[in-house]
């Protein structure tokens, strides 16, 4: 029988939406069990949050957008944290909300709040669907949007009577039985409510937008090409926002390689890191943007990370492209600002733009020198004998025994910042982090979104032991669905990149102190392939099990009993 959630499922696939990410409740049992039928997969999980992050990872790593569905009320408001996250981090997804009936809405009825106006302040597109002809130009609308201009999470507010077959509903609203008298103005009134609900719910809906992407216009492109040429000594910073468009990164590279400029990558553009004919440099960014006669922001905007724009030379020429008006003035006026999309930007420059140019090669080997100087001192760093296993030597032993193809997944805290020093991507989409909201707790939601949408990858998720803590129940998840992973967790017993200055500035280690829990047993207790390290010696043994494990469809734990180092003093932003 043809109703709301059918209609819900029809329209994603039209979006080519292969999976949906849930906390099952009764308010949107109708959406699960339509995708169920049509062939969308349902992927359950043990905490809302990890639906959202999933439904992140996927608009990430996928020309799909993401979609999460969640009940109402505390269902929702458990989405909060996540969707903020998204907003940050500007990705497109598909939050659905299920809600009361309309006509209980404000009623006292069950998980009856007011989700608007909270999800209002975090996306932007909100939307209450009131009849059932609505539905798919909704949808549609809001997954537009979505997508167009600077992207970021939407919601569809979506009430119980709207999804559920119309004879459900009648029986709900006491239409369909004897049993109860009721007044004539009752009936009528509960009659005319459902005819609003179901009147035209065949309405074939009408086409679907256009996805809006700002372009680059040809007069700031020449500019911007002008000043690219004429610098000695310029800087490139490429942002998560240069990734948007998955299907055109390796025209991306073949842009960037072309161009031959120096540049340092964050966010998701961490999986450029994987290509060796781009000239990307990991260390000592502050003092090339010091030195630096150009800086280029392609999608990455002048906030803390690049000290409130302090961090450029205050005589440097910059370039900003951004999707986002108020990101391309953020704290520092740009020489050239440029609403548009930073990839369309690279692939709209001329052919061999650069030709003729004077090469950076000066510079350039500056550059690498500094990196090769930087990596020397990690590599001394990773000898330094600590109580278990120095997580420097971890990492370097780590990253040989990462392949192509393979995502890594960054959950937050010191050991994952720790490994964000060493660690190199394998794939040009083979790096995910929260983003400049730095929310901890996203691992498990991108492992999933990582492991669907890249079935053959070998996904790592790294965790600190803080961070595992938010989603390890999600172990039983991985299990059910038959997610094979491998999480590694470095267990200090402690919030460690807080308690470093803590410690040291208040000589009190209060709220920073976490127990010796042995996670690769709760990791067994769940379903999952529980491991253990606590000596470098066991280190590549322990990883070869762990890719054995993996490879025969395991989902694995590693518990990485690691030292305490000072590796990343001072490293707390403000």
């Amino acid at each position: 029988m043809r109703h709301g959630g059918s209609i819900i499922a029809e329209t994603l696939l039209q979006h080519d939406v292969k999976f949906i990410f849930t906390l099952c409740g009764g308010h949107i049992s109708p959406i699960l069990v339509a995708c169920s039928e049509k062939g969308i997969r349902v992927v359950d999980v043990r905490h809302e949050a990890t639906a959202v992050f999933a439904a992140d990872a996927v608009s990430r790593l996928s020309p799909a957008i993401g979609v999460a569905a969640v009940t109402a009320g505390p269902g929702l408001t458990n989405t909060l944290t996540a969707v903020k996250n998204i907003q940050m981090a500007q990705v497109p997804v598909l939050l659905l909300g299920g809600a009361t009936a309309t006509i209980l809405k404000g009623r006292g009825s069950l998980q009856d709040i007011d989700q608007m106006a909270l999800l209002r302040p975090l996306t932007k597109h909100q939307v209450i669907i009131k009849r059932g002809k609505d539905i798919a130009n909704e949808v549609n609308k809001a997954i537009i949007i979505a997508q167009s201009g600077v992207p970021g999470p939407v919601f569809v507010e979506l009430p119980l009577d709207l999804l559920y077959p119309q004879d459900l509903v009648r029986e709900l609203y006491g239409l369909n039985t004897d049993s109860q008298k009721m007044s004539w103005w009752l009936e009528k009134y509960l009659q005319r409510n459902l005819d609003h609900i179901f009147t035209g719910f065949e309405t074939t809906p009408k086409p679907i937008p256009e996805i809006m992407c700002p372009m680059p216009v040809s007069s700031a492109i020449q500019k911007a090409s002008k000043m690219m040429y004429n610098a000695k000594s310029p800087v490139s910073l490429i942002g998560s926002q240069t990734m948007l468009n998955v299907t055109q990164v390796d025209n991306l590279v073949q842009k960037l390689a072309s161009l031959g400029m120096p540049m340092f990558v964050s966010g998701m553009a961490r999986g450029l890191l994987s290509k060796e004919e781009l000239n990307i440099f990991r260390h000592q960014r502050k003092k090339a943007l010091q030195e630096a006669d150009l800086v280029l922001l392609a999608g990455v905007p002048c906030d803390f990370r690049l000290g409130y724009g302090r961090q450029i030379n205050r005589k440097a020429e910059i370039i900003s492209i951004n999707r986002s008006r108020s990101d391309l003035y953020l704290n520092r006026k740009p020489t050239l600002a440029i609403q548009a999309d930073p990839g369309y930007f690279f692939s709209s420059l001329p052919e061999n733009q650069l030709e003729n140019k004077v090469d950076f090669d000066t510079w350039i080997n500056t550059l690498r020198q500094r990196d090769k100087e930087r990596l020397e001192q990690i590599h001394e760093q990773s000898k330094i004998s600590t109580n278990y296993i120095n997580p420097l030597k971890f990492f370097t032993k780590l990253d040989k025994h990462l392949k192509d193809g393979d995502i890594l997944i960054a959950d937050g805290g010191d050991f994952v910042a720790t490994a964000s020093y060493i660690l190199r991507p394998r794939s040009n989409l083979g790096w995910l982090d929260p983003g400049p909201f730095g929310t901890l707790g996203v691992g498990a939601g991108f492992i999933l979104g990582g492991k669907l949408t890249h079935p053959n990858a070998t996904v790592w998720g790294i965790y600190g032991d803080g961070a595992f803590g938010y989603s390890m129940v999600e172990f039983d998840t991985f299990v059910r669905h038959n997610i094979p992973l491998i999480a590694i967790i470095g267990n200090d017993s402690s919030w460690t990149q807080i308690a470093r200055d803590q410690v040291e500035i208040f000589k009190d280690p209060v709220a920073t102190e976490l127990g010796n829990t042995k996670y690769h047993e709760v990791v067994e207790a769940l379903g999952g392939q529980g491991l253990q390290i606590t000596d470098k010696k066991e280190i590549d043994d322990v990883l070869n099990t762990a890719k054995d494990f993996a490879s025969a469809g395991k989902s694995v734990a590693i518990n990485v009993k690691i030292g305490k180092t000072d590796f990343r003093k001072g490293s707390i932003s403000i």
